[in-house]
């Protein structure tokens, strides 16, 4: 080899070492800052290819939302009453220039951190409560509460809290008995006062339902009366109409049905006297009966 020809040789390599410490990627996953002795100068990097000085330094971060589980957290209640949480956070970076200065790019610091916030948080609210209004109350109301207070403190971290969860809530073995105890207790006294209303709107339902019986039966009675009363009336004036038209007639039409429930059964005995009213039209049976030729 022509020793003219290495001084191009090592031209083309600083070439190539001075293009390769210049240019940098970023894929569609990832954000990056680029900064110059510890100084950020760049945080707003699209995926692509992308120019800097050989001097600069690239900090990538993982753009897609990370989770992080925490199990056996133990935090004190308002009554001083110890419970077991076990949640998770989910989070993703914000600020690339913020999570650099606060995390130094670690997931590790940043999982940390965020972790000490959201417990903050947590205690703050579980602290609040007695320990049988934290396992009586709506889990996703006290979620809430714990995910809107853990937000507003991560904001310095660069970071965005995507979801704060709680997976469970457990007692410590001492404590379990006397709050089951306790809850058996409560439940048999509401049941006790929900029995005593339904018997006391049971005796309500049945005095309502026999008065209204009371109600409906004197009011059928006194139809039936009225009713009743009408027709005798009515029966009255037909037979007083009947017997203003042939009064003879009626007399002996009368006198047939007292003849027709009076004699002729077996086992009765009649005392009448023969000369009295009600033989009358069995005396003389040669005359001539009302209603007929003469």
């Amino acid at each position: 080899m022509p020793t003219r020809a290495f001084p191009i040789i090592i031209a083309l390599g600083l070439v190539l070492l001075v293009a390769a410490t210049s240019l940098f990627t970023v894929n569609e996953a990832q954000l990056a800052i680029r900064t110059e002795f510890g100084a950020i100068l760049g945080t707003n990097y699209s995926p692509g290819l992308h120019y800097k000085w050989p001097w600069d330094q690239v900090v990538t971060f993982d753009r897609r939302i990370l989770s992080e589980s925490y199990t056996g957290e133990t935090f004190l209640t308002n009554d001083n009453r110890g419970l077991i949480v076990d949640f998770y956070i989910m989070w993703r970076v914000k600020d690339p220039g913020y999570y650099f200065q606060a995390t130094g790019g670690s997931e590790d610091i940043a999982g940390r951190r965020l972790a000490e916030i959201v417990k903050d948080g947590i205690k703050s609210v579980v602290a609040e409560r007695t320990l049988e209004k934290i396992v009586s109350a709506d889990r996703a109301a006290v979620t809430d509460e714990m995910f809107v207070q853990a937000k507003k403190n991560v904001a310095g971290l660069g970071v965005d809290l995507v979801d704060v969860r709680v997976q469970a809530i457990n007692l410590p073995d001492e404590v379990s008995a006397r709050v089951y105890e306790s809850m058996k207790q409560n439940f048999s006294k509401i049941a006790s006062g929900l029995r005593a209303e339904g018997q006391s709107q049971s005796v309500q339902i049945q005095a309502s339902a026999q008065r209204q019986r009371t109600e409906i039966l004197a009011n059928a009675e006194k139809d039936a009366l009225r009713i009743h009363g009408e027709g005798d009336a009515e029966a009255t004036a037909i037979y007083a109409k009947a017997y203003s038209k042939n009064p003879e007639f009626y007399a002996f039409y009368r006198s047939l049905q007292a003849y027709d429930h009076a004699l002729g059964k077996d086992g009765d005995l009649l005392v009448v006297t023969p000369d009295g009213e009600f033989f009358k039209y069995l005396k003389d049976s040669d005359k001539p009966r009302p209603g007929s030729a003469k």
